[in-house]
């Protein structure tokens, strides 16, 4: 699609994320935006929050959004796709609500959303597209003129999110020493999430055990291994493992945890283990924190070698991957032909979330799907 750089009907591009503190006064004011409604005292708040203090009181997730920004605005620049970028958080600034206030006080009326989660699943689709509706019913209540926003589609099996994460993998297993390498067991990590959450994830007719989310991340992981095998001649063994799980410890979540996983491969011989953050766009801090300090620490105290691969990030391969996603989508919006580009099994996913996909456990309006409230 790279002769097709028509953006239209479209006029501006979002980047919706997560955000994160970006000092230590903002940990805990964070913290409360993240739960609010859970009731969490503000002390045990402080405990949570120790994990951005060993960091200076900073997630690296914003920089991490900057850089993707400067990405996407150099390879639309370079292709001359002429879609302006916006970035706005869930949970810290710059706040969705002020950059969609600011977009539409710009002139922007058919936006477009790249959420900064690649998977279905309540709190990686659904949860963003509650707060575009929180947002627009904000807008609304100012008198502004609401925008149409349509959000791009799952985009963890394009290639230009795929192929990056193969590299890291392969650059990963040439870290370990040559003894071990070899042997070595691929250990692919996403969050956790409640199993009753994953088995309603996706359109319904993929709910079931462990739903979309549980079956897009193996397909992820199937391509990555494949492809390592094809590129190194060695068929390293892996498996979908989980990390970052938070809650009440009596609610099921999605297992075996990367610790623990860690523990049953030293015990089955496992000369080495790749950790491989496929359910993350970017090294943010459930990857610094899980992976680089507290499963690393589980594997130098079991004595077993690890090395932790590379997230996509602002990876060149993926910026382009966006703008292949921004035109398809223009495409499909203006009735013109498009191929959709998917690798593995599942194919591309859908445009529009269906009814019933993603459920919440108090059903709440959503944007940017086929139940919303603003079409």
């Amino acid at each position: 699609m790279s002769d097709v750089l028509d953006a239209s009907p479209y006029d501006a591009l979002l980047l919706l994320s997560f955000g994160g503190p970006e000092g230590p006064d903002d940990v805990v004011p964070f913290l409360e935006n993240v739960t609010r409604g859970r009731g969490i005292p503000k002390e045990r708040l402080k405990e949570v929050g120790q994990h951005y203090f060993q960091f200076g009181g900073v997630s690296p997730i914003n920089d991490q959004n900057r850089a993707l920004l400067d990405a996407l605005r150099k390879d639309f620049a370079e292709h001359g796709l002429d879609l302006p970028v916006y970035w706005g958080n869930r949970n810290w600034a710059p706040y969705l609500t002020d950059t969609l206030r600011d977009m539409v006080r710009d002139g922007r009326r058919r936006i477009l959303v790249l959420a900064t989660s690649a998977y279905a699943s309540y709190s990686g689709c659904r949860q963003y597209r509650e707060n575009l509706a929180d947002a627009l019913a904000t807008l609304e209540q100012e008198g502004l003129e609401l925008p149409k926003i349509d959000k791009l589609r799952h985009y963890f099996n394009h290639p230009g999110f795929v192929e990056p994460m193969v590299d890291g993998v392969i650059r990963s297993l040439a870290g370990l020493p040559e003894d071990v390498r070899d042997g070595a067991h691929i250990a692919f990590c996403t969050h956790s999430i409640p199993t009753a959450a994953a088995d309603t994830s996706g359109p319904v007719e993929a709910h079931g055990d462990g739903g979309a989310y549980v079956a897009q991340h193996l397909d992820v992981a199937r391509l990555i291994a494949d492809a390592v095998r094809e590129r190194t001649g060695v068929d390293h063994p892996w498996q979908l493992v989980y990390q970052s799980r938070s809650g009440a410890p009596h609610i099921p979540w999605l297992e075996p945890d990367i610790c623990d996983h860690l523990e049953e491969r030293k015990a089955a011989g496992v000369p080495a283990v790749v950790m491989a953050p496929i359910g993350f766009v970017s090294d943010h801090m459930e990857v610094l924190y899980d992976l680089d300090t507290e499963a690393t620490a589980k594997a130098e105290e079991l004595g077993l070698p690890v090395r932790r691969s590379a997230t996509v990030g602002d990876d060149p391969r993926f910026a382009a991957a966006v703008r292949e996603l921004v035109v398809e989508r223009a495409a499909v919006e203006s009735g013109r032909d498009v191929t959709r580009c998917a690798l593995g099994a599942l194919g591309p996913s859908h445009d529009l979330c269906p009814v019933g996909c993603c459920p919440a456990r108090a059903p709440r309006p959503a944007a940017a799907g086929a139940d919303s409230p603003y079409a």
